[in-house]
């Protein structure tokens, strides 16, 4: 494979919505519940800022991975939760979480 075709490639794609310090971690406390408060998520991932946090948050929803619900009250809350698109990811993490175990 050149480097022309792994520009458009599938692998390097999922290795671009993936990338980044906080995203997996995201993703796992998604995968443990149904949806989650942005404040809950923030503190699930206490060493992340609430700025560091939006902005992987919100490039996992441009790449639908996640999606965003608002709830319009007092106050208004918002709430994040996976995309069936990321639910496939599932079992792709769960196996790079054992290889990397059996890498130790």
């Amino acid at each position: 494979m050149n480097f022309e075709d792994f520009k458009n490639c599938g692998l390097r794609r999922s290795l671009d919505i993936l990338s980044g310090k906080w995203k997996p971690l995201i993703l796992l406390n998604l995968f443990e519940q149904d949806q989650v408060r942005f404040v809950e998520l923030w503190r699930n991932m206490p060493r992340i800022s609430k700025k560091v946090l939006a902005e992987q948050l919100k490039q996992l929803e441009e790449d639908h991975i996640v999606q965003r619900i608002e709830v319009y009250g007092f106050p208004p809350e918002v709430y994040y939760k996976l995309t069936d698109r990321a639910r496939q990811l599932g079992p792709v993490l769960d196996a790079l979480h054992d290889w990397g175990n059996q890498s130790k």
